[in-house]
């Protein structure tokens, strides 16, 4: 049994994801509600100096880091700090936060961006470094106004339920716009 434990932990280092249960283990915070998509690395060399709340999305290859080695060849010490991670929060694919960040609640980092001060409440991120451009209710209502008028697909238009004739009509239907999909 631990070596098959031993055999799955290299796996999972090898790959570079660690699962969320084996990081709450070793002290990671997350609340309820996480979802973590595929590719996304969260420190687990300093996972208990991380905190995550309830209702939050990580989208694919986001990362997380607890620590900063850039000092440790000039310094011989690595620079570590506290990220917290409120409620309702969404993060972009391929975002980075870095150490001694505290993102607010109801806010949406957009991809790609890195995340090196705080973010307050219901902000709207984006960018590298990342700056708030608005706020996540600007966003919301505006996203609202487009949802009235674009095309919208249901359940049946996603990965696992789609055929290849749906494929070519979204395909054609979002030339010049997008959509949405539940």
């Amino acid at each position: 049994m631990i070596l098959n434990n031993i055999k799955k932990y290299l796996m999972w280092k090898l790959r570079g994801e660690v699962p969320v249960e084996y990081l709450k283990k070793m002290g990671l915070k997350v609340g309820s509600n996480f979802h973590k998509q595929y590719g996304c690395i969260i420190d687990s060399s300093h996972c208990w100096l991380i905190s995550i709340g309830d209702n939050v999305t990580l989208a694919p290859n986001v990362h997380i880091l607890a620590h900063d080695a850039s000092t440790k060849m000039y310094l011989d010490y690595t620079k570590i700090g506290l990220v917290s991670i409120g409620n309702n929060v969404f993060i972009g694919a391929g975002s980075i936060i870095l150490p001694n960040v505290s993102i607010g609640s109801n806010v949406v980092i957009g991809a790609g961006s890195v995340v090196s001060r705080s973010i307050p409440d219901n902000s709207l991120v984006l960018g590298n470094p990342a700056k708030v451009i608005g706020s996540v209710d600007d966003y919301i209502e505006r996203q609202r106004t487009l949802l009235n008028e674009a095309v919208i697909y249901d359940e049946s238009w996603t990965i696992n339920n789609i055929t290849e004739t749906k494929k070519e009509k979204m395909i054609g239907d979002l030339k010049n716009r997008v959509g949405f999909i539940k």
